[in-house]
């Protein structure tokens, strides 16, 4: 059975930065593209980051592009998501995701975690 857990959500004040972790257990980790996806009340979800968990290729959307980065531990089975300079527009519940690749990944992934909520005030 997939799962894919996140942590490390939490309020914090406008500049302010956050570790998201997202462990994932029951595939193949080394073999798939994972990422990281927020919504907030009343908007769409939106796609924020991925990586191919075999290293390599990585893509950031252009809203948070300079602040936040992704990466992963193969190891651990992890995939974090670093925000920097964090502003009252990033809150929302972020959602780790996985699937076979980056294509995939932004438009039908298979698998979710159960979100994480980040709050920032200004």
């Amino acid at each position: 059975q997939v799962q894919l857990v996140e942590s490390g959500g939490g309020s914090v004040q406008t500049g302010g930065s956050l570790r998201l972790s997202c462990a994932a257990s029951g595939y193949t980790y080394s073999s798939n593209c994972m990422g990281w996806f927020r919504q907030a009340p009343g908007k769409e979800r939106e796609g924020v980051a991925g990586i191919y968990t075999g290293g390599g290729v990585t893509y950031i959307a252009d809203s948070v592009k300079g602040r936040f980065t992704i990466s992963q531990d193969g190891a651990k089975n992890t995939v974090y998501l670093q925000m920097n300079s964090l502003k009252p527009e990033d809150t929302a519940m972020y959602y780790c995701a996985a699937a076979e690749n980056l294509a995939t990944l932004f438009t039908r992934p298979a698998y979710w975690g159960q979100g994480t909520q980040v709050t920032v005030s200004s």
